[in-house]
């Protein structure tokens, strides 16, 4: 009985606190650049949590931390994530402040209280109603490029100015910018002006590498 009252009580406040949540929402409007709620950030961390599996939460990394796991991790975070989460996990990037919620700062304690099943979950199912995409197969509890990263994410307040430069020649190029470092170096070479020429919309950019 007792369980019982504490069940119906805790639905009760989850109920009260989205309800809560809900109406601020409306009110406020629904801009991309706000900043959520008290209510909503209560809600978000409590539903992540219980969407999350017991087993998946409880699961240890099996990949060693070693410096070659590292360095592949910093290559596929700058050409995968790095364009909303930022070389150094900040989210200091146009896409990831301008999303909703913004991309959160992966080195402060929010992140880094998470388990490392937890993180390995994030990454491979994404989350809902946010711009988090889910990146792996699902129920794949194996995939080494998602343990690496976890990994990686444990280390960012630990990466020195030149791997952050060497991150950055690894973040996708824009069409404007592949053509403006070829400009650079046809001029270095004494072929001629480094004034860019015109980029159609149309050109290509730099494929992501898988």
């Amino acid at each position: 009985m007792r369980l019982r009252s504490l069940i119906l009580s805790l639905v009760a406040v989850i109920l009260v606190v989205a309800a809560a949540a809900a109406f601020l929402t409306v009110r406020r409007g629904f801009s991309a650049r706000d900043e959520p709620s008290w209510a909503e950030k209560l809600v978000a961390r409590r539903v992540r949590s219980l969407a999350v599996p017991a087993r998946a939460r409880n699961a240890e990394n099996p990949l060693p931390p070693t410096p070659e796991i590292l360095a592949d991790a910093r290559g596929h975070f700058a050409d995968h994530c790095a364009v909303c989460h930022a070389n150094d996990g900040s989210g200091q990037t146009t896409i990831g402040q301008n999303l909703y919620p913004k991309a959160p700062d992966m080195r402060l304690e929010d992140t880094q209280r998470l388990t490392d099943g937890e993180l390995y979950y994030i990454i491979q199912n994404g989350i809902r109603m946010t711009g988090m995409p889910a990146w792996g197969e699902q129920d794949d509890d194996k995939d080494e490029d998602g343990w690496k990263l976890v990994h990686f994410i444990r280390h960012l307040s630990e990466l020195t100015p030149t791997q952050l430069k060497e991150m950055e020649k690894l973040n996708p190029k824009t069409a404007a910018e592949i053509e403006e470092e070829r400009q650079d170096e046809e001029f270095l070479r004494g072929g001629g002006s480094a004034e860019p020429a015109p980029i159609s919309p149309e050109t290509p950019a730099r494929p992501h590498q898988h």
